[in-house]
């Protein structure tokens, strides 16, 4: 891999090397530019997928070595429902591993309806929301949704329904197969109308550029892949980006700042070098990327602060770090007769769409979500949850275990959520984090209209349950999100710099040369599955870029 020293000035330097961060990385290496990709992660089984360990009980508590996600005893970070409260320990965290969170996600990968880009003109605003329109529309971005399905490797089914976004090319991989579970949302789907689909996916079904197809282990969400079936950006994007010879992803990479200039251009950034015992280096560059997640991108901006930013990077309007969406979900779960066996396959299985447009008739609320059939829930944390209405120890509390371990079914529900002004992601004035920085804070209460919504959803899965023949049927209670791996929003973009962080091809207002690309950048938030949008987006933000440094011009 091309090694380049900090102080030699790159083309571009992209923090982050997830569902955004790696389609910049290859894009703009590709394109014949200089590229350093800072990761505060490690390598994970980049490239050494055998290592990725598929034991249950060191995937839960991982040995810091073995971590691919943030670790909230050192990226801390607090939480409060509202500005009166004083924040409290928070246990919100992320991927955290070359690949970012694709290495250890669900793979959910649909596209956002073309309605879901323009709400605010097509079903109007809501008092107390921030709903407004994206600047940018279905139709422009619709051929790099395409790209990024053929690109990453997508599977799903190729159906013409409205609940299904419009494409001008089919998936490229054929759907995962079916589960017992989905056999079960057909038998429901039949008795109440519904409409049941195959996941979309970001895992292959057969061998499509180099990798090889799902093996069905089991043992998916939450853990690495060892055949490469998963189209994280650790091996469907980043080995491209290298192979130019014009890449370096440099690991363990903790940045602190963006560094700017007396005329307020980005110049590089500071981060702390683990392999270095922590020794700060400054990297400098061109153009700034900045991919870190719709979390860590605001703080890092609020904590790159000078004479010229006082309140934080690219932050005249006083917009970043807020509208933060986390997303909602909440069901039920029904235990069968006969065992499922969904122990086989990928976590997340068929899916019912009646829900997900915004007209439903009756319903008294505003929004819509994506039923999924989730089955297995792997041995140690079933037990650990405890079976239901079981003791939670002895004889009765195995037998129980033993029975409805293998016939339980889950119903998840990705809800929407509204954008709100007042949950945010700030800097915590107490908490540090392991490195002194100060640590990240949440502050997040659901608008009433979505909490209505998750007792929508909440009913429509016990309903689901009973209607596929479940003998026992239990609800979730409606709880509100503290944070999550779907956060979005919190430098949304706009043609307004007075109340948008970036503009429609994802360059700050304020700063010329730096550009946020990442779910941060969502207007409002979708049906709560935000990855495929990251990716396309990401594609379009990557063409515009490498057009206008051609031109010498990267203010666009």
């Amino acid at each position: 891999m091309k090694k380049y020293d900090p102080s030699e000035e790159v083309d571009f330097l992209v923090i982050g090397s997830g569902a955004a961060g790696g389609v910049m990385a290859k894009q703009l290496s590709q394109a014949g530019f200089s590229v350093v990709v800072l990761e505060q992660g490690g390598w994970g089984a980049y490239g050494h997928e055998q290592d990725y360990s598929k034991d249950e009980l060191s995937n839960r508590f991982p040995a810091p070595v073995d971590m691919l996600m943030s670790d909230p005893a050192r990226q801390k970070n607090t939480f409060r429902r509202t500005d009166s409260e004083k924040a409290v320990e928070g246990h919100h965290n992320y991927g955290c591993v070359v690949g970012g969170g694709t290495v250890t996600y669900g793979a959910s990968s649909w596209r956002h309806l073309p309605w879901e880009f323009d709400e605010a003109s097509r079903f109007g605003t809501m008092a107390g929301t921030g709903i407004a329109d994206w600047p940018v529309d279905y139709k422009e971005l619709e051929p790099y949704y395409t790209q990024a399905e053929w690109e990453i490797g997508i599977s799903g089914p190729n159906l013409k329904t409205p609940f299904i976004a419009p494409m001008s090319k089919p998936y490229p991989q054929k759907p995962l197969p079916e589960k017992s579970s989905g056999a079960l949302f057909r038998v429901a789907a039949q008795k109440l109308g519904l409409t049941v689909v195959p996941n979309v996916a970001a895992i292959i079904t057969e061998p499509y550029n180099g990798r090889s197809g799902c093996i069905n282990c089991g043992m998916c969400s939450g853990y690495g892949c060892q055949v490469k079936a998963r189209s994280s950006s650790a091996v469907a994007l980043l080995p491209f980006a290298v192979a130019t010879g014009k890449c370096e992803i440099r690991v363990n990479s903790y940045v602190r700042e963006i560094s700017v200039d007396a005329s307020g251009k980005a110049t590089g950034a500071v981060y702390f070098d683990k392999a270095n015992n922590n020794r700060e280096v400054f990297q400098k560059a061109k153009v700034v990327v900045l991919s870190a997640n719709g979390t860590e991108t605001p703080r890092l901006l609020l904590m790159s602060k000078s004479n010229r930013f006082a309140n934080g990077l690219a932050n005249s309007s006083g917009v970043v770090g807020k509208y933060l969406m986390t997303g909602n979900g909440g069901g039920a779960s029904g235990l069968f007769e006969k065992p499922l066996n969904e122990y086989k396959g990928c976590v997340t299985g068929a899916a019912i769409l009646d829900y997900v447009p915004n007209d439903v008739k009756g319903r008294g609320w505003y929004g819509g979500g994506r039923m999924t059939a989730r089955g297995f829930t792997s041995p140690i944390d079933y037990a650990l949850g405890g079976p239901h209405g079981a003791p939670s120890w002895g004889a009765g509390y195995k037998k129980a275990l033993a029975e409805q371990a293998n016939r339980k079914m889950y119903i998840a529900n990705f809800i929407s959520q509204m954008p709100l002004e007042t949950n945010r992601v700030d800097l915590d004035p107490e908490v540090k984090d392991a490195w002194g920085l100060p640590a990240m804070r949440i502050t997040t209460q659901s608008h009433e209209n979505d909490l209505k919504g998750v007792q929508f959803f909440i009913d429509k899965s016990v309903e689901v349950l009973k209607a596929a023949g479940a003998t026992t049927v239990w609800a979730d209670t409606v709880n509100d999100s503290r944070g999550g791996a779907h956060a979005r929003g919190t430098c949304r973009m706009g043609n307004d710099p007075k109340t948008s962080v970036v503009n429609k091809y994802h360059r700050a207002h304020d700063v010329p040369n730096l550009f946020v690309v990442d779910g941060s950048s969502f207007v409002t938030g979708g049906r709560n599955h935000p990855t495929m949008t990251i990716s396309a987006l990401a594609y379009r933000a990557a063409d515009h870029l490498v057009k206008a440094a051609r031109t010498g011009n990267v203010t666009i």
